[in-house]
């Protein structure tokens, strides 16, 4: 009997699961506290630094890209990995920031052939000076030239020669599949150009936007993709790749339940990267405009009903986005979509609320997926189509999306 098959499949698995080590992180800003399992940003603190020393998806510089995974066999494909850095790494840097607080530490990457770099509001929010250190070893300053607190993007403006210059290219994020390999180059700890590798563990997941609301809440961001690839202190604002060497996600942020003896917050192997097509929409237009606006629909949700809560509040189907707030006078209450307003056993929980199926015709299985195409194609000023059920009635509900206040 051949064995080679189990063999080589056994050895894909040793590759993909090596790099699923320990990793922590750092809090966004000073206040976080530990809490129950909630999605932490990748900031790193470090010493205070020497100070001497458009409205769619635009067309991205071409850059050749690597051959597809499917041209390799298993044996090649390890060797792809260590083409897919030589390739790639030359257009991640380390980014070092001076602040109020000291400073931190973050990645980016280049974004074109005019010297843009992008990486996390977070990594830059609140900076005084600001270092960007090339793999080769170039070290320059950098301008923030435009920030999205909403989906955690910030743009820095080199002034380099050109030729130094190696944009990545940007992929479909859409196009990934849950399963498929990815690999993170970045800045943990300082230690610049490190690669990990893992799969796309989910998509379409949701976190807190770094931008506060009137009444005090945070608005979502939506269309997070999340994977186990090791990212750690320092990697915030770094790619995610594919196995083409294109970025397909800007990390982000961890999820974390503990914390080493030194009291940092523990890596339990979930990480949150911004998706790629969030990316190709929200930069062009920074670097235009140095803002993004987006479109605002008034509706507060929650991303997961049990099957008792499901039952209490008397909802036909076990999917969709049941509304649990309108915004009032937002665009959702002007077109008279009704929140829950009658008690349950569940605290914060109020029955009667529209349940919404289906926007643009498009089915809603959760809240996230709704939001991740309202981000990705949709603006301020447009027309939605909600598909909602109310009552055991079904209806549509025509929408013009406002501006996030």
């Amino acid at each position: 009997m051949n064995k080679k098959p189990i063999l080589l499949v056994t050895l894909l698995f040793v590759i993909l699961t090596a790099a699923c080590g320990f990793s922590i992180r750092l809090p966004f800003t000073a206040e976080d506290t530990p809490a129950p399992p909630v999605a932490q940003g990748l900031g790193e603190t470090l010493s205070p630094l020497n100070n001497d020393s458009p409205e769619s998806m635009l067309p991205l510089p071409p850059v050749a890209a690597l051959p597809d995974l499917a041209d390799f066999d298993l044996f090649e494909r390890d060797n792809l990995l260590p083409i897919l850095y030589d390739r790639v790494s030359p257009g991640v840097v380390s980014i070092l920031v001076s602040n109020d607080m000291g400073g931190n530490t973050g990645s980016g990457f280049v974004f074109d052939q005019e010297g843009h770099i992008v990486t996390n509001f977070h990594v830059v929010d609140g900076a005084t000076a600001i270092e960007i250190d090339f793999p080769f070893g170039l070290k320059t300053r950098g301008e923030v030239i435009g920030v999205d607190s909403d989906s955690d993007l910030a743009v820095i403006k080199v002034d380099v020669p050109s030729e130094v210059l190696v944009p990545l290219p940007m992929g479909d994020s859409d196009q990934m599949r849950v399963g498929q390999t990815v690999v993170a180059i970045g800045n943990p700890f300082r230690l610049s150009g490190t690669m990990t590798i893992g799969i796309i563990s989910a998509k379409g997941r949701t976190l807190e936007s770094l931008r506060q609301a009137d009444g005090g809440n945070f608005f979502t961001a939506g269309d997070i993709i999340q994977t186990d690839a090791a990212i750690n202190p320092g990697n915030s604002g770094g790619p995610l790749l594919n196995l083409r060497g294109e970025v397909i996600g800007v990390n982000r942020a961890i999820r974390t339940v503990g914390a080493t003896a030194m009291g940092d917050p523990v890596n339990s192997g979930i990480g949150f990267a911004i998706s790629g097509n969030i990316v190709r929409r929200v930069v062009p237009v920074l670097i235009a405009e140095g803002e993004y606006d987006y479109p605002f629909l008034g509706i507060t949700s929650r991303e997961m009903l049990t099957l008792d809560m499901i039952e209490e509040l008397g909802l036909p189907l076990h999917y969709g986005a049941y509304v649990i707030g309108v915004t009032p006078g937002g665009p959702a209450d002007r077109a008279g979509v009704i929140a829950g307003n009658q008690p349950t056993s569940f605290p914060g929980l109020l029955g009667g609320g529209d349940l919404i199926v289906a926007i643009d015709g498009h089915p809603v299985m959760s809240f996230g997926e709704m939001l991740s195409y309202l981000i990705n194609h949709k603006s301020p000023g447009d027309q939605v189509v909600l598909t909602i059920l109310r009552s055991g009635e079904e209806k549509e509900v025509t929408i013009t999306l406002g501006l996030r206040p």
